[in-house]
């Protein structure tokens, strides 16, 4: 940068402005109006553009004020600066997800990659086919550290705990449990009860490999207890798990009904209370404006929109 800042500590830029303004409409009294200030603060203005530039600028003549030859310099100059000023300052950036390149990294829980990653995939391949997309594993406890130190462009799963203030955080939706389970495997006549409930084995995904969860305070506020046999890392192991062994799985709704219908096993309500969970969307402070970005927050929220609303999905 080759400016010399201790120049600029005597102008302001605003008198910029006002000159340009009183170049075009030739006349103190229009640019007053024009600028919506009195006439009084804009002939202010042009005495002290004067002494800036040590020039009149605007000469009056019997045709009205005319430019010196100084005035047309600094209009030439001057215009296409400030116009490139304005267009920083205020004109939105451009995003056409059908011809826009690049590349998406969003982080997705695995279980919400197996329930929304099919159908965001299929929409961003319907309205932006040159947009590249990974979806990477997250842990729904270090949402912060994945969008401060691996790449992470936006995150969506159930993420605990509160973050930092360069994070910001919203919430898509919330939804219940749901039990999947082989009927050939687990004899369970419905609805389901609290009794055959705990004397079935279950599975449980845990990404801290624990054997207890939120059903457990549940179950204990009831004075139950489960059997916990499996602790699994990813959702996605359950469905060939749940084929070969005569156990329960308790998940969210949503990746519930997407592996009952691609696997043939069954689903049935859970015979306790159990608070909604909530899939939140994480994203840098730092790209609340980022046009790019935003599109694909809208894209994602329309989509969860639509299977929440149990419409075809876009």
């Amino acid at each position: 940068m080759n400016i010399i800042e201790n120049d600029f500590r005597g102008v302001d830029l605003n008198l910029l402005v006002t000159l340009l303004v009183l170049l075009r409409e030739r006349s103190v009294t229009r640019a007053a109006e024009k600028l919506h200030l009195g006439q009084p603060a804009v002939s202010g203005a042009l005495s002290r553009l004067r002494e800036l530039f040590d020039d009149q600028l605007l000469v009056r003549t019997a045709q009205g004020m005319a430019p010196t030859v100084k005035a047309l310099q600094l209009e030439s100059d001057l215009l296409p600066a400030l116009r490139h000023i304005h267009a920083a300052l205020f004109d939105q950036e451009g995003f056409d997800p059908a011809t826009s390149e690049g590349t998406f990294t969003v982080g997705m829980a695995d279980w919400v990659e197996i329930w929304l990653g099919p159908i965001l995939i299929s929409a961003m391949h319907k309205h932006a086919p040159k947009i590249r997309l990974a979806i990477r594993s997250v842990d729904p406890f270090q949402g912060p550290t994945s969008l401060e130190h691996d790449g992470m462009d936006l995150g969506v799963a159930c993420f605990m705990g509160g973050g930092p203030a360069w994070m910001r955080r919203k919430q898509l939706c919330s939804m219940g449990f749901q039990c999947v389970y082989d009927p050939t495997l687990v004899p369970i006549k419905e609805p389901l009860t609290i009794e055959q409930y705990v004397h079935h084995p279950h599975l449980i995904v845990s990404y801290k490999g624990a054997f207890e969860g939120h059903v457990d305070k549940a179950l204990e506020e009831l004075q139950r207890q489960r059997n916990v046999q499996f602790a699994l890392a990813r959702f996605s192991a359950l469905p060939s798990i749940l084929r070969r062994v005569p156990a329960l799985a308790t998940m969210p709704e949503v990746v519930a009904s997407t592996i009952s219908c691609s696997t043939g096993l069954r689903t049935t309500t859970p015979p306790l209370k159990l608070s909604e969970v909530s899939v939140d969307m994480i994203w840098r402070a730092t790209r609340d404006k980022d046009p790019s970005l935003r599109w694909l927050m809208s894209m994602i929220e329309s989509c969860i929109e639509n299977v929440m609303s149990s419409k075809e999905a876009i």
